[in-house]
């Protein structure tokens, strides 16, 4: 049984609409009138909740010259890890101004911490929930820390095998969580659809009993539609207000218009799963009246017989089943049959 939960009183969980978040990441390029713009677009997208993660560059790596400290390959080939989190990470001193313009919108908003000092920190701003990244999820005593504060954990799952996944559930629990879910998720920046294996999400949810959904970092909106409809309950989404303007994560980030697409698309997609019908009653509503059926398309005299010429089947459906088509044309009219009188039995002498 899936245990579902609430953030900010939003219910998550496989009945509800998916959880749409706008991951505003290093996006905002050093500028916090940019990043309080990206809080005023993801509000008009109709997105559910916008994140922001807290870290410095310091807390999350050293400056070190050496070359594990040090990317090889992909979006940020040849940066080390201290200046790549250096532009990309959001000063501390903007959070409350980004919080509180987020709740002026009524917007849900919450962090990433990667270090305890972080929790500490977002603790002071009430913050709803938090976000474990895919890379701290094997950082069980940050997930504890985080989990201690008695709010919903959602928890990327990257690169994680299913043991260390088990260890990070383990110690959302024991640490006090107040709900949990998880994201599936595949840690390339940015990733290939044919990467993605969404049928990942049944899985997990099956494995820990927790809602699950997606962290995607794929170019566009179809893998995270897609999701939805694998069951997804949550889409975690970057967001940009310009992917021209260039930044950390730009370019495998939607643009405001690209993002209201995707609010709209998930939610779609869930609408139109449903519950299944196994006798399918219902199907087809009021149209059910315009299927094929048999009717006279000629008068037919009391006692004639029922021929090609006098009986076809045409549309509206309001006769006999086409199906009893070779009966009928066995038999006679029981009685007068006017032209476009749909046929019933009662109208039939075998």
């Amino acid at each position: 049984m899936t245990q579902a939960f609430e953030i900010a009183g939003r219910p998550i969980g496989p009945d509800q609409p998916p959880y749409l978040i706008a991951e505003l990441s290093g996006n905002h390029n050093g500028d916090l009138g940019r990043a309080l713009a990206l809080v005023d677009a993801a509000a008009e997208t109709g997105a559910d909740a916008v994140k922001l993660q807290t870290y410095t560059a310091d807390t999350i790596t050293l400056d070190v010259d050496r070359p594990e400290f040090r990317i090889h390959g992909g979006l940020w080939d040849g940066r080390s890890l201290h200046d790549l989190y250096r532009e990309a990470s959001t000063p501390w001193d903007w959070h409350a101004a980004l919080f509180a313009r987020a709740r002026s919108h009524g917007l849900a908003v919450f962090s990433s911490p990667f270090d305890p000092t972080a929790v500490d920190f977002l603790e002071t701003l009430d913050a709803p929930a938090y976000k474990i990244a895919s890379f701290e999820l094997v950082d069980t005593p940050l997930i504890r820390k985080t989990a201690a504060t008695g709010k919903p954990l959602i928890m990327s799952t990257g690169i994680a095998d299913y043991a260390e996944i088990e260890d990070a559930c383990r110690a959302a629990r024991a640490g006090g969580a107040g709900g949990l879910a998880l994201l599936h998720c595949v840690s390339a920046y940015p990733a290939r659809p044919e990467e993605m294996r969404l049928g990942t999400i049944a899985t997990l949810a099956a494995t820990f009993g927790v809602p699950v959904g997606l962290s995607d970092h794929t170019l566009g909106s179809a893998v995270a539609v897609a999701a939805v409809a694998r069951g997804a309950t949550i889409i975690e989404k970057h967001m940009t207000l310009r992917r021209a303007d260039g930044g950390p994560d730009a370019d495998f980030s939607l643009e405001p218009q690209e993002f209201r697409q995707l609010v709209l698309d998930c939610r779609m997609a869930h609408a139109a799963l449903g519950p299944a019908r196994p006798d399918r009653a219902g199907i087809g509503g009021a149209n059910a009246q315009f299927r094929r059926s048999l009717y006279a398309v000629e008068d037919i005299a009391e006692g004639a017989p029922f021929t090609a010429q006098n009986v076809r089947s045409i549309r509206p459906g309001l006769g006999l089943a086409p199906k009893h088509l070779d009966r009928v044309l066995e038999a006679r009219a029981r009685r007068a049959i006017a032209r476009g009188e749909p046929l019933d039995w009662s109208m039939v002498e075998r």
